[in-house]
């Protein structure tokens, strides 16, 4: 670690990619598919040799201290690698074009699992496999960033709960502040044997439960990562079945709360969690979703005399429960029964709950995108309290400094993201309706984009959209939205702040 400290943390992150690149080439080997095998050897081998020499030029490069090096690292990570990674994508795939390998990949990092390729036969098995292992290296890596870089500088939901100002560093008494590459490194360390040891064990009871061993493998690094990537039209051409949906929906606690995955720090660490905020509001979410799609699909079960089907109440629930989850994770996987609970009360498509739950999104410090539930738990709690101020206008709140902090200093920055969000939801809007498509399907894929829920394009609306109908500029400005999206607003106006130019 001593001698990583002084190369460039985006220098390592391009290796990490480059050497990825090996597995799916070892893979493609195994099926005697040479050619595929071969775009990705030499890819990764080139690169590799690039990335060395790049490295022993900037080995002795001090490295900066400044805020914005640390979030100018992250951007750059989603600036440079993808079109790094879609050099084998391209070459393993000759009939599409670079622009739309760019595209693939950066949906990929971002954890957005939005696909230009509608018919999972389209691509090979190998490049199906690269698809969910860049989804799955892009989910540790926001894991890893959200503790080492944006925890540090209270961003990413932790301005919350920490009462410090978005984009600076809390003032100590320590010598030496590590530098990114150091954290960033440490942290990985911490999260990793967690992170894979999960995604083998999911893998492991997926193929128990009936699964192949690629659809296993992609759909528990799609689960862990929240990314959804499938090599086949999701749970619905799924082998495993129920079994497969239940054990992939208790994974999807990982992203509710980073008290769930060992190696995470905590600000608020002494809290209980049974009385965790992100907790509490997602099993809010979970039992008042599913129980309103479930009363709509009792009374529309009693208008077609089908009351008594205990089966077909107990597939509707299970439906509603599961694609809740999903998309509360902004994970994007549909249940089969989602599709029987619809037809079994004549309900038509819920695009609005499911863009709903996208735009809450997960945990905090959690692979996950959206809003948060830690802000949507601090925008609720300021409203109860003005609320009570009303009726008892001499009432103390009480709870301790924590909830205080969380009531006021974290209700007012958790109220800006929000507008910001809303304004970026707009914006997006704006933007793809200039290129020639419609109101709702321009706001429905800038939602996907901006909270990392791709299959939202296909669920959300009567009339599935199709990413890879889009023109050139669209899929420019979808791919901003996701980068926005991935790295959150406050992030990237703390980036921009002149006082964090400052060392």
């Amino acid at each position: 670690m001593m001698g990583l400290r002084s190369i460039p943390l985006i220098v390592v992150l391009m290796a990490g990619g480059a050497l990825a690149m090996y597995l799916p080439a070892a893979h493609a080997l195994v099926l005697r598919q040479h050619e595929i095998a071969r775009a990705f050897f030499y890819s990764g081998s080139f690169l590799l040799i690039l990335i060395a020499m790049v490295g022993i030029a900037t080995l002795n490069r001090p490295p900066p201290r400044a805020a914005r090096a640390h979030l100018g690292t992250l951007a750059g990570a989603y600036l440079i690698l993808p079109p790094m990674l879609a050099v084998p994508f391209t070459l393993a795939v000759p009939d599409t074009s670079f622009a739309n390998a760019w595209f693939e990949m950066l949906s990929s990092f971002t954890t957005t699992g939005a696909t230009l390729y509608d018919t999972p036969g389209r691509l090979p098995p190998s490049v199906h496999l690269w698809r969910a292992l860049v989804g799955w290296l892009g989910g540790f890596f926001v894991l890893t960033a959200a503790m080492a870089v944006l925890a540090p500088l209270s961003l990413g939901g932790m301005e919350v709960i920490s009462g410090r100002v978005p984009g600076r560093e809390q003032a100590n008494q320590i010598t030496r502040v590590a530098d990114p590459t150091e954290r960033l490194l440490r942290q990985s360390l911490a999260l990793l044997p967690a992170y894979a040891g999960l995604t083998l064990a999911l893998w492991g009871l997926l193929v128990l439960a009936g699964e192949s061993g690629l659809v296993g493998l992609c759909h528990a690094m799609g689960t862990l990562s929240t990314s959804g990537i499938s090599p086949v039209e999701g749970m619905t051409s799924s082998s495993a079945g129920l079994a497969g949906e239940v054990l992939i929906f208790v994974f999807l606690f990982f992203a509710i709360s980073r008290r769930l995955l060992p190696g995470t720090a905590m600000v608020d660490r002494d809290t209980p969690i049974r009385r965790d905020p992100e907790v509490m509001m997602a099993f809010f979410f979970l039992l008042g979703v599913p129980v309103v799609l479930f009363l709509r699909h009792w009374i529309g079960a009693i208008e077609t005399e089908d009351s008594r089907n205990i089966a077909a109440a107990a597939r509707a629930m299970w439906g509603g429960l599961f694609t809740t989850m999903s998309f509360l994770t902004t994970t994007g996987y549909e249940s089969t029964a989602w599709v029987a609970s619809r037809s079994w009360s004549g309900l038509g498509t819920p695009g609005l709950i499911l863009l709903g739950l996208a735009i809450v999104g997960g945990g905090v410090a959690t692979t996950a995108g959206g809003v948060k539930l830690l802000r949507v738990y601090a925008l609720y709690r300021h409203a109860e309290r003005e609320l009570e101020r009303i009726v008892h206008p001499s009432s103390i709140g009480g709870q301790g400094v924590v909830a205080r902090r969380l009531r006021r200093e974290g209700a007012y920055v958790a109220w800006i993201f929000f507008m910001l969000f809303a304004f970026s939801i707009a914006f997006v809007t704006a933007a793809m309706s200039l290129t020639g498509l419609e109101f709702e399907p321009s706001m429905v894929l800038g939602i996907a984009a901006l909270t990392t829920t791709g299959p939202l394009a296909d669920l959300a609306v009567e009339t599935p959209i199709r990413w890879s109908g889009l023109g050139g500029a669209a899929k420019m400005i979808a791919g901003a939205a996701m980068v926005v999206g991935r790295l959150e607003t406050l992030a990237i106006l703390a980036l921009l702040a002149p006082a964090t130019w400052r060392r």
